[in-house]
């Protein structure tokens, strides 16, 4: 039976203000009003490129936390799968802002220059780093502090509560009937990604096809019923509250964060490609992997929360969604911002190095679908992502460009490869979660058990 707001208020009036989300706002302050002060030509202390990076990128981290507790807490006013959509969204979006602020710069020289500048290698760095980390380090991390979490109930003598969870079990973690749809759009979008290494811009057309994915994907979502959220700690409290405050504490978060992710996020990109020229690191490779951290670490964290509470199939759902989010309207957007600061209808400029990272960043998707295929993560399969992503990453940061390029290609091979063995194995599961996905009724999917 659904809450009502009279309940929620009760429950919300017997705790004080939660002091994570105070804590949250302040670290962003230092960073909002150096780049307040940047955008006003106000003076300032200036404390180097490494510290600003630092300062920016705590910016960042908090107010991806607050946007987090935000888009969870507005699962009390929609439905579940738009809500876990919108968080996954949201929780991203500092992401976007970096990605953008690179592209929109890229755009910026291209059309004072009449060529290709070398900053647009930044632009699509952070986003191919990001859906790396999300699957390579970010899936696993989920099956991993699951296991510990059913092995802790076991020891505290809490067997009950494990078996009450359909999605948590030592090794393996399995998803609802109703993520069929997750799998199906990602697999969708990421067969269409592994045509981008074989162009040369990334193009308006492009962005057409990756947007229409997600407007299908949002309107098979919207079909699921409404369902009574889960939520926890800060979320729990705002979406405890009665209606209007609710929604006024939600709206304040939004736009909170969003305004300091719009202060922080070009500073932030700034400051990462300077620390590099200082201290002798490609900004490449800072960009990669450093800037996806701050992005994706309050995601990581909640996502642990939620699998330490054995709902770990909600936790990979919502990474899931992410991954969605990234490999559709974040790539899908790049070409428009492109096309809008440079003023020009040519696509995104694609180096050699680019196609080699959009290569290996499809194929690992390819294999996250296969590996999705039966509506569980296994340990083994937790395993192997985040073996063969370590791989590469450390073959990026310690071997020459043209091994890593070798690794690229020789991974890729192995990711598509695993993908197509997995698929054919599993034909019979793979045209049904096709089918649910797409087409069956979300009222026959909820009877059915997760897994």
């Amino acid at each position: 039976m659904p809450t009502t707001d009279t309940e929620r208020s009760d429950r919300s009036s017997q705790t004080g203000f939660p002091l994570q989300l105070g804590v949250a706002a302040a670290v962003t302050l230092l960073g909002a009003w150096m780049g307040f002060a940047a955008y006003f030509g106000i003076s300032t202390v200036h404390f180097g490129a490494p510290v600003e990076a630092l300062v920016y990128g705590a910016a960042i981290v908090g107010a991806a936390f607050i946007l987090s507790w935000a888009a969870e807490a507005v699962q009390v006013d929609i439905n579940a799968g738009l809500a876990l959509a919108l968080l996954a969204l949201l929780a991203v979006l500092p992401e976007y802002a970096v990605d953008f602020v690179f592209t929109a710069k890229c755009g910026g020289e291209y059309a004072a220059s009449g060529g290709s500048p070398e900053i647009c290698g930044l632009s699509l760095a952070n986003m191919t780093g990001a859906n790396r980390v999300l699957v390579g380090v970010g899936w696993p991390l989920v099956v991993l502090v699951a296991t510990f979490a059913v092995w802790h109930a076991r020891r505290s003598g809490n067997d009950k509560d494990e078996s009450e969870s359909p999605s948590t079990h030592a090794g393996e973690v399995r998803l609802a009937p109703t993520m069929s749809a997750e799998v199906v759009f990602l697999g969708i979008a990421t067969l269409y990604s592994l045509t981008l290494p074989l162009k040369d811009t990334l193009t308006l057309f492009d962005m057409g096809v990756f947007l229409a994915i997600f407007a299908a994907y949002a309107w098979r979502l919207a079909k699921m019923p409404a369902t009574e959220p889960d939520l926890l700690g800060v979320s729990q409290w705002v979406g405890e509250k009665d209606t209007r405050p609710r929604r006024t504490w939600v709206i304040g978060m939004f736009v909170f964060a969003a305004i300091i992710i719009l202060l922080s996020a070009e500073h932030f990109a700034e400051s990462l490609v300077a620390t590099g020229a200082e201290i002798g690191v490609s900004e490449f490779l800072l960009v990669q992997w450093v800037a996806p951290l701050a992005s994706e670490s309050p995601e990581l964290i909640v996502a642990c929360l939620y699998a330490w509470r054995l709902k770990a199939g909600d936790s990979l759902g919502t990474l899931l969604s992410s991954k969605v989010n990234q490999w559709t309207l974040l790539v899908g957007g790049l070409p428009l911002v492109f096309a809008i600061s440079a003023g020009t209808l040519d696509g995104l400029p694609l180096d050699t190095e680019q196609r080699f990272e959009l290569l290996i960043t499809a194929a690992q998707s390819l294999f996250a679908v296969a590996v999705l295929i039966d509506l569980s993560l296994s340990f083994r399969g937790a395993l192997m992502l985040i073996g063969l992503f370590s791989v590469q990453f450390f073959v990026s940061i310690f071997g020459s460009s043209d091994m890593n390029r070798w690794t690229i290609i020789g991974l890729s091979v192995v990711y598509i490869v695993l993908a197509l063995v997995r698929f054919a194995r599993l034909h019979e599961q793979t045209r049904q979660v096709i089918k649910d996905g797409t087409v069956t009724d979300y009222a026959k999917l909820d009877d059915e058990p997760a897994g």
